[in-house]
C-alpha cells in the first residue's frame, strides 16, 4: 500500500498549531506501519524541514517538489494541476494534514483534516494576503475536489463544516489531536533553576500562542490590570509569550498604556522544550482566544499541573471540559473574576489541577495516528 502526505506546512520556521499537528501525527503514524510505503511531498526550502527522526525510515520517501509553492498553488487554482500523486510517483491515497489545494486524479481516494474556520467567521482577523489566499482555496473546496472522508479536529470544527459547507455528516470524522509524552511537569528544582536563568517572576499569569488579533490579548491585559487594581495581588506579573503575528503592534499598545506595565513582560518565541518549564511555573494559564478549532496550549497547561481560564466558546469548553474555567472573551471584568478565582480559591484551584491530569488522558498521540490512518485507508480502526 502505498499513501502520500502533503507535508509543505512543514516548509515554516515558526512552529503553529498546524505543523504541530502535522509533525506529531507522522512521528507515531510513520515508524508504526511499516507495511505502508509512505510518500511525502515536499516543495519548501530544504533548510527549513527539520531532521526529523522518522525521515530515514525505509518506508519513508520525501520528494521534493522542483518548482516553488507558490507556482504549484497558482497552477492547482488555475489548471487542476499538477496532480500531486503523480508527482510523488502513484499512490492509492493521499492525506493533506491542512487545508491546501493538491489536485489528484479522480481514482486517487483524498483525505484532509480541517483545523478551523476562523477565516470565514472572522475575516477581520486575516490580512489582505491571507484573505485572498482562503478565498482561493475556498473556491477550488467548494467547486471540485471534495476529499472522500475529511477529518475534523473537534465537533466545534465539525459542525461548522457542515453548516457552512453543507457537507454530508458521514463524510466528516471527528479525530481529536493529541499530547506529546513530553509535555509534563519538570521535578522542582528544575524549575527553579529555569526561573533564574530565564528571569521570571515568582507568581505570573501566562499567555502563550502566536501575538495575532484572534488570541484576544488585548482583553487579557485589560483584565489583568482590572485584577491588579481590585485584589491585594500585588506580586502577580503577566507573562505573554509568542512570536509576533499580523496586527501585533495593537497588543504593545495597549501593554503601553497598562496602568500596571511594569507588571506585563513579553518573551518572543521559545523553544518547544521550554514550553513545559513556563507552563509548570505559572500561577494561571489564560486562552480567552476569539475562535479555536481545537487549542493544544490549554492542554499543554493541564498536563504540567497548571489550572487554565479559556473562552466559552467555539472548541474550548469542548476539549477543555469540566477542567477549567470557562469566560466570556468579550468581558474583560469576566476573564479577571475567572483569573483571581484560580489564584485565591485553593480549593478550587486543587480541584482543577486533578481533573486537568484526568482531562489530558482523552488527548493521545498514538491513538490520533490509527484513526486517522484508518480514515485514509478507509479501513476500520
Amino acid at each position: 500500500m502505498r499513501v502520500g502526505i502533503d507535508i509543505r506546512v512543514l516548509g515554516s520556521s515558526y512552529k503553529s498549531g498546524v505543523e504541530e499537528y502535522t509533525e506529531n501525527l507522522l512521528a507515531h503514524m510513520l515508524p508504526e506501519n511499516p507495511d505502508i510505503q509512505f510518500k511525502l511531498f515536499y516543495a519548501g526550502k530544504p533548510e527549513l524541514l527539520k531532521e526529523y527522526s522518522w525521515i530515514g525510515l525505509e518506508n519513508v520517501e520525501i520528494v521534493r517538489s522542483r518548482f516553488s509553492n507558490r507556482l504549484i498553488f497558482l497552477s492547482s487554482l488555475l489548471f487542476n494541476y499538477p496532480k500531486l500523486d503523480d508527482l510523488v510517483g502513484g499512490v492509492e491515497s493521499f492525506f493533506s494534514p491542512h487545508f491546501l489545494i493538491a489536485p489528484l486524479n479522480s481514482y486517487c481516494r483524498r483525505v484532509m483534516t480541517f483545523h478551523d474556520l476562523s477565516y470565514l467567521r472572522f475575516k477581520e482577523f486575516f490580512s489582505l494576503r491571507r484573505d485572498l489566499w482562503h478565498r482561493f482555496q475556498i473556491h477550488s473546496f467548494g467547486k471540485k475536489n471534495l476529499p472522500d472522508k475529511i477529518i475534523a479536529v473537534s465537533e466545534s470544527t465539525r459542525n461548522d463544516l457542515i453548516e457552512k459547507y453543507g457537507i454530508e455528516p458521514w463524510r466528516i470524522e471527528k479525530i481529536y489531536s493529541g499530547i506529546p509524552e513530553s509535555v509534563k511537569r519538570p521535578v522542582q528544582g528544575d524549575l527553579e533553576e529555569f526561573r533564574k536563568r530565564h528571569g521570571l517572576p515568582k507568581e505570573f499569569i501566562l499567555f502563550l500562542g502566536k501575538l495575532e488579533p484572534r488570541k484576544n490579548i488585548p482583553a487579557l491585559i485589560k483584565a489583568f490590570d482590572h485584577l491588579k487594581d481590585t485584589s491585594g495581588l500585588s506580586d502577580l506579573h503577566l507573562v505573554i509569550v509568542g512570536a509576533k503575528g499580523w496586527l501585533f503592534k495593537d497588543i504593545f499598545r495597549e501593554a503601553e498604556t497598562a496602568s500596571h506595565k511594569n507588571k506585563i513582560i513579553f518573551k518572543d518565541y521559545i523553544k518547544d522544550e521550554d514550553k513545559k518549564s513556563y507552563y509548570s511555573l505559572a500561577s494561571a494559564f489564560v486562552y480567552t482566544s476569539f475562535f479555536e478549532g481545537f487549542g493544544f496550549p490549554p492542554l499543554e497547561a493541564m498536563a504540567c499541573g497548571t489550572p487554565v481560564i479559556v473562552s466559552n466558546n467555539s472548541s474550548l469548553p469542548e476539549v477543555v471540559g469540566d477542567a477549567g474555567i470557562l469566560v466570556d472573551p468579550y468581558n474583560a471584568v469576566d476573564i479577571s473574576n475567572g483569573i483571581r478565582a484560580v489564584i485565591e480559591d485553593m480549593n478550587l484551584r486543587k480541584s482543577l489541577v486533578e481533573r486537568g491530569y484526568q482531562r489530558v488522558q482523552m488527548f493521545d498521540w498514538k491513538n490520533c495516528a490509527d484513526l486517522t490512518l484508518g480514515a485514509i485507508l478507509d479501513r476500520k480502526v
